[in-house]
């Protein structure tokens, strides 16, 4: 009898533990979307793109409209989300590419906000785009993801899973293991049954998806690519516009399918109320395809359309609903706050700032100067104004983003002591980041 009461005891005081840790440490997920425009979702304007799961987020939480991705093509962003600190003083300021960059990746001793949670006794799981390296040793598993699906270079044929240079690459772990199954829903999936195998404990989730970067493919499209594949041709290309334009509608939608997926098995779990989402895009929609909203340029550039993204942030009980949000923030800044949340030791040395108060109390944040620098050019912001530099001996072009967000102004010559400033701001922080002796180029 009292080895029975004892029992009961134990298993009471563990569920009422496991309460206790629940409620200090919530679930933390990032839904990072691939090479979609700022005006891709309902939400954000699209009149042709249904996204009702991701618009439900950011009805129930936050909307940003002054977010931007640290790069403005994949690799550099994905590089600054992991680590919380600008992608050039990690050595990764360009694509890191199937073809020429197969030696080269996020080095190890960089920290990724995977292993520094890992202090507050979380597991982790990623599924999904990788991108910061194709050597074993730059693999997620070894970056501080105790579980990782999904392939390493900037993108794969969503049925065959066939990279741009024609080998395969799917992954379990470290291990290249294909599966059957379209890109999109095997993300999803593996990510729901992650969330389900790990409801008792805190858990950090990364979910970058390969949506909506080409190739374009939908669920019933045929591969593209096989073992070896070497075909140059860009296969936009090859579709018609108003194929292409439904394929990338279709693409986009899935992705929101599977976000409201995810948020469906929190609730039905009871773990809405203690998971914190954030979602945004790695940088804007390219040239030829999905909707920047307007904004000057698009995928590769700096103009706002290169990098200002959609991004949203949901935790029920914590964020208030119905929020918009027009704060300067760069996806760098995600790697402290999440460690805020869940009260973890944040490195030294990031870059990124803290977004907690900010969030959840509506604190100002404090201000500061951004930066970005791309394929020799570079960009910063300093309030509301933005210096753009298009190539290393260009003259510098300067817009007042408050006043004229398309960027169709240029006023350096109204304001020339600024100009110099800024100038010497941007020279600064690249020295500091020491942008130019990166071998890594894009």
């Amino acid at each position: 009898m009292i080895n029975k009461l004892f029992t009961i005891f134990f298993v009471a005081a563990s569920l009422t533990s496991c309460k206790a840790q629940r409620q200090n440490k919530p679930n933390v997920i990032i839904i990072m979307a691939d090479d979609m425009g700022y005006g891709d979702l309902s939400c954000y304007g699209s009149t042709l793109i249904n996204t009702p799961h991701l618009d439900k987020m950011a009805a129930e939480g936050i909307k940003f409209t002054d977010f931007h991705s640290n790069g403005s093509v994949c690799s550099p962003t994905r590089a600054a989300i992991l680590t919380g600190k600008y992608q050039q003083r990690v050595g990764i300021d360009g694509v890191v590419t199937a073809k020429q960059h197969r030696d080269v990746g996020l080095a190890t001793s960089e920290k990724t906000f995977a292993e520094a949670i890992k202090g507050a006794g979380y597991v982790t799981g990623m599924f999904g785009k990788w991108h910061v390296g194709y050597k074993t040793e730059f693999n997620p598993i070894n970056q501080g993801f105790d579980e990782y699906i999904g392939y390493v270079s900037g993108n794969v044929d969503y049925h065959s899973h066939i990279d741009q240079v024609g080998y395969l690459d799917w992954w379990d772990g470290d291990k290249i293991k294909n599966e059957e199954g379209y890109s999109t829903d095997l993300i999803t999936e593996h990510s729901v049954n992650f969330i389900k195998r790990h409801k008792d404990e805190p858990f950090l989730l990364y979910i970058p998806h390969e949506a909506p970067h080409g190739p374009f493919q939908g669920r019933l499209s045929k591969e593209e690519r096989t073992l070896g594949w070497k075909d140059g041709a860009k296969q936009k290309d090859k579709m018609s516009e108003e194929e292409l334009n439904n394929i990338y509608k279709e693409m986009v939608e899935v992705m929101d399918e599977g976000v409201g997926k995810v948020m469906a098995t929190l609730k039905e779990l009871n773990l809405d109320k203690s998971t914190l989402i954030f979602f945004c895009s790695d940088n804007g929609a390219s040239r030829k395809v999905g909707s920047n909203a307007g904004l000057r340029g698009y995928k590769s550039t700096l103009w706002e359309g290169g990098h200002r993204v959609s991004a949203m942030a949901w935790y029920p009980g914590k964020i208030e609903p119905n929020q918009v949000n027009n704060e300067t923030i760069l996806t760098m800044d995600l790697f402290p706050t999440i460690m805020s949340f869940v009260g973890a030791d944040t490195p030294k040395g990031l870059d990124g700032v803290n977004l907690k108060n900010n969030l959840t109390t509506g604190k100002a944040l404090q201000e500061r100067d951004v930066f970005w620098g791309y394929s020799g050019r570079k960009a910063m912001r300093q309030g509301d104004w933005k210096l753009i530099l298009t190539s290393k001996n260009a003259e510098p072009l300067l817009y007042n983003l408050k006043e004229d967000i398309e960027e169709s102004n240029n006023l350096a010559s109204q304001h020339q002591e600024m100009v110099k400033t800024m100038l010497k701001k941007l020279e600064i922080w690249s020295d500091d980041v020491n942008l130019t002796s990166k071998k890594q180029k894009s």
